[in-house]
């Protein structure tokens, strides 16, 4: 499934923060150059939904705070279903 996310990169703390309509709001401590707020993106949604390494990956907006990420093993229900508990949980 994808996901549209909205990156707010060197955050006081890495956080899913909150859903803007259909989108997801992602803070990361990374700073946003050399790809290092892109890989603390994939890592904070993988981690968060239980998922192994390489089943969450950017596949557009690398360079932009708006990006799309694609999540493999799960399905769209289970994936915001998850998110949502963690912003409560």
């Amino acid at each position: 499934m994808k996901l549209r996310i909205k990156v707010v990169p060197s955050s006081s703390k890495d956080a899913i923060a909150e859903w803007l309509d259909d989108t997801l709001k992602v803070r990361v401590r990374a700073p946003p150059e050399g790809g290092k707020a892109n890989a603390s993106v994939e890592k904070l949604i993988g981690k968060t939904l239980g998922l192994p390494r390489g089943h969450v990956r950017i596949v557009s907006g690398k360079t932009s705070g708006r990006k799309m990420v694609e999540i493999a093993g799960m399905s769209e229900a289970e994936v915001r279903s998850r998110l949502s508990e963690s912003l409560f949980g």
